[in-house]
């Protein structure tokens, strides 16, 4: 058994698949989740586990090379906002109906149990060398 980083194994086995350039989609419970990119649902119940919280363990086993959130976080969301401007100070921001077109071509979707809107990040990954 694994002692620390992830430990749900799906999660894990996906994260260990990615490469170069692939799309990792972190959301909230109320966004769609389109058909195609693997599904990785972490919602437990509302707030359980939190967008910062799965976020940061994310960014502690990957490379990334950017960021894109809905500009409407600003306003609707301050704080995951404030989370995702203090990570990628190049975030790029689209509107949001542009950021679910752009889920479908994530690899990899990880939703978390935030019951807060705008709580998404598509994340790109980069490569550690």
């Amino acid at each position: 058994m694994k002692k620390a980083g992830i430990l749900n194994r799906r999660l894990a086995g996906a994260l260990a698949e990615l490469g170069h350039g692939d799309g990792v989609l972190v959301c909230d419970v109320g966004l769609p989740v389109p058909r195609g990119p693997r599904l990785v649902d972490l919602a437990f119940r509302a707030g359980v586990p939190s967008f910062a919280e799965v976020l940061e363990g994310l960014l502690a086993e990957l490379v990334v090379e950017g960021a894109t959130a809905a500009d409407e976080t600003r306003a609707a969301n301050p704080a995951a906002f404030a989370l995702l401007d203090g990570h990628f100070p190049g975030l790029s921001l689209v509107p949001h109906e542009r950021l679910k077109q752009l889920s479908g071509d994530a690899r990899l979707i990880v939703r978390t149990g935030e019951a807060r809107p705008y709580a998404n990040v598509l994340l790109r990954c980069g490569v550690f060398f």
